[in-house]
């Protein structure tokens, strides 16, 4: 059924604890953090997925189908859950890489936060148009205080591509207002996505998804969760990862491309025999299962076999900066990028640190020799952060021109 309908990414971003993974498990039912770690500290660590099916029914839109009217099915739904901690800051910009639309959660007892506005400014790097602003926890405060945050919220984005963006007022625990997101959602155009080119698949999570003790007749490839950025894929195409598999030799990191099957082809709980570009998926590979497991194939790029371009240490960029650095309490300019200091990059779902070589002031283009090496493909969008007192702040946006 969802082969038919339109699909949209949705990342869920904010201030951490301002409750983006407790409104993300009321809209679908599944709470996206999932490992020991992010249960035992209460935040989310690594990417959370959950996806929802959109209802209409009789002209009333639902996450789910109401008995006894008329339901049609019009959008699939796949959500990103991204850290909101100031240390995960990097995880957030993998998130940002993929997804078409954003849901950007602010409190409304506690309001616009250092890391609100840190998650919006990525947005913007990351250029998301589709802004959704749920103002949460309105059980929490008077009448007056609600419309206090509502003002700064709007003060916020005044002037920024969200200036129009909905902003509704949600009790998640009371379960007050979760209609209005979900007919909101249902209005965002979906983004135009190549279908006809060769595929590109980003590599967001990875991981070994046999049980301790399975029998070694039954044990299951190693998996790879993302997003098709373009093209298509099918079970049984040979496929190639990049940068791939890291090792040292010499006391120096090698990284070597795989080459694997695809197995099977995962959509939420629904099996597949070809994806297009839409929500996020997961493919089995024939790799062992020890090669993907605790997200060490994160941030590669997967395609057709003798598709991508070679790995690169060197990397030029066209930037663009804020005004400001955001994530701070105070207001801090941001000074232009100067030749020999290290600023950390998000490139797709992967994360690199390089050095700045070159700066050609005239028309804002970058040289940079990279610590970890990328798959460069010209034209995309990258996050450029700068280490600023012992934090990665982010100061800005480049464009790969080669």
């Amino acid at each position: 059924m969802t082969e038919k309908i339109p699909e949209l990414n949705v990342g869920i971003v904010g201030h951490i604890d301002h409750g983006k993974t407790s409104l993300l498990s009321k809209l679908t039912g599944k709470f996206t953090d999932t490992h020991s770690e992010e249960l035992k500290r209460g935040i989310t660590i690594k990417l959370g997925y959950a996806e929802i099916i959109i209802y209409k029914c009789d002209g009333e839109y639902s996450n789910k189908e109401i008995k006894g009217k008329k339901c049609t099915p019009i959008r699939y739904v796949s959500f990103i859950d991204s850290p909101g901690h100031e240390m995960l800051m990097a995880t957030m910009l993998s998130g940002a890489a993929i997804i078409d639309a954003a849901i950007l959660v602010v409190a409304a007892n506690e309001g616009i936060k250092p890391q609100t506005q840190e998650h919006f400014m990525a947005l913007q790097a990351k250029k998301i148009k589709n802004i959704i602003i749920v103002q949460n926890k309105i059980d929490l405060v008077t009448r007056e205080k609600a419309l206090e945050s509502y003002r700064e919220i709007k003060k916020f984005v005044k002037g920024t591509l969200a200036e129009n963006a909905p902003i509704i007022p949600v009790s998640t625990l009371q379960e007050i207002n979760l209609d209005k997101i979900i007919e909101e959602l249902s209005k965002i155009e979906i983004p135009k996505k190549e279908e006809n080119a060769e595929p590109i698949f980003l590599v967001a999570r990875s991981f070994d998804i046999n049980r301790p003790g399975t029998k070694i007749s039954e044990l299951r490839g190693g998996v790879l969760g993302g997003i098709l950025k373009k093209g298509k894929l099918k079970i049984g195409d040979e496929i190639e990862i990049k940068p791939g598999l890291s090792s040292k030799k010499a006391r120096k990191e090698i990284y070597q491309t795989l080459k694997t099957k695809i197995i099977s082809l995962h959509k939420g709980n629904q099996s597949i025999e070809e994806v297009k570009p839409g929500a996020s998926i997961s493919i089995e590979t024939s790799l062992d299962p020890f090669l993907t497991k605790t997200d060490s194939l994160t941030g590669c790029l997967v395609s057709t076999k003798d598709n991508l371009p070679e790995i690169t240490y060197n990397l030029k960029l066209k930037s663009s900066l804020f005004g400001e650095v955001s994530g701070t309490s105070e207001h801090q300019k941001i000074e232009p990028i100067k030749t020999k200091e290290m600023l950390m990059l998000s490139v797709n779902t992967t994360i690199t640190v390089g050095t700045v070589e070159m700066v050609d002031k005239n028309n804002g283009e970058i040289g940079l020799s990279l610590n970890i090496p990328i798959v460069a493909l010209k034209g995309d969008n990258v996050g450029i952060a700068r280490n600023i007192n012992g934090h990665w702040r982010l100061i800005g946006w480049g464009e790969i021109t080669s």
